[in-house]
């Protein structure tokens, strides 16, 4: 494993992930930080992640959604899957404009942990999308082929 460019990650085997991931050349390399209890981002997406002209397509605004709330657990040190996600698109964003992306834990059950997850225009805060979420946190020893639920 290589090392984290970001020196927060409590971790370092995501660092190929297609949204956080330093060393995925093809990715977005997004880098979340702690900020007290919330985990955050900014974003500007390009010309290439498109749905209609000059609107980011809705997987790539979830693939945000995801990693915020995902990044919320990898920052502490923990690995998690997604198990359940639902996504509320509020308004259209925008390419080409700089975007916040904040995750929040709601509530923890054992290995079931239930996040928040919010895009917002970094402009003005507009809602773009958010979504809720619940991951299954699991042992560092599980290789992630075993059915966790």
């Amino acid at each position: 494993m290589t090392a984290s460019k970001n020196p927060q990650r409590a971790r370092d085997d995501g660092n190929h992930c297609f949204v956080c991931g330093p060393d995925n050349p093809a990715g977005m390399q997004i880098r979340f930080e702690m900020d007290g209890e919330l985990c955050r981002a900014e974003y500007t997406p390009n010309a290439h992640q498109c749905g209609y002209d000059g609107v980011v397509h809705g997987g790539i605004l979830f693939s945000l959604l995801d990693d915020v709330m995902a990044n919320w657990l990898f920052l502490q040190g923990e690995r998690a899957y997604t198990a359940k996600c639902e996504i509320r698109f509020r308004a259209p964003a925008p390419i080409g404009v700089r975007l916040l992306l904040e995750g929040e834990l709601l509530e923890r059950r054992g290995r079931r942990a239930f996040l928040a997850g919010r895009v917002r225009l970094a402009s003005d805060a507009t809602l773009l999308a958010e979504a809720d979420a619940v991951f299954i946190v699991i042992a560092d020893t599980d290789s992630g082929d075993k059915k966790t639920r």
